[in-house]
């Protein structure tokens, strides 16, 4: 079984504001970077009859790496991560994700919260972290994202499974 993951970035806003704030405003988007390598999981072949994958597999902690930034006038920023089949995907196979560090800002003030533990990744966008700007602009950059597969076993066919991890970035 070969396993390839690849990342994907978006961005979403959806703000409306009157044109009297506009004008006064300049109006900034949260942004949202996304880098890293691919992670093809290599599943160990089984060499002995009756027994099963080890289950579980973990990329590199830094395996996606994410510069953040939300603006003061948005406040917070909400980063969420789906997956979509590349073309193909077992949904026996359980894609999971984390927030490895914070990363590095210059706000003394903003924060970053959310993420620490695996969430499960699936086909409609789940939160994974906040951040919030207080004063300034909330500038991250350096947020490593670390990826698990679980769901490995004999009962899944043998073939060559491939899944987009797509991060958004929105106004809460």
């Amino acid at each position: 079984m070969n396993l390839n993951i690849t990342k994907l970035i978006t961005k979403r806003s959806s703000l409306i504001f009157s044109t009297f704030i506009i004008s006064i405003y300049p109006i900034q988007a949260q942004t949202l970077t996304v880098s890293g390598t691919n992670w093809a999981v290599s599943i160990p072949s089984i060499t002995e009859a009756g027994t099963n994958y080890t289950g579980t597999y973990e990329s590199a902690t830094n395996q996606v790496i994410l510069t953040a930034s939300v603006p003061l006038l948005l406040g917070n920023g909400k980063v969420s991560v789906h997956y979509e089949p590349n073309p193909t995907w077992n949904t026996s196979l359980i894609l999971s994700a984390k927030r490895t560090n914070n990363g590095s800002t210059i706000c003394a003030l903003c924060t970053i919260t959310g993420g620490t533990t695996y969430q499960t990744v699936t086909q409609t966008d789940i939160e994974l972290f906040r951040i919030q700007a207080v004063l300034a602009l909330a500038s991250y950059t350096g947020i490593n994202i670390q990826l698990q597969l679980s769901g490995v076993s004999v009962t899944i066919p043998a073939t060559t499974y491939n899944s987009k991890v797509v991060f958004t970035i929105s106004a809460i």
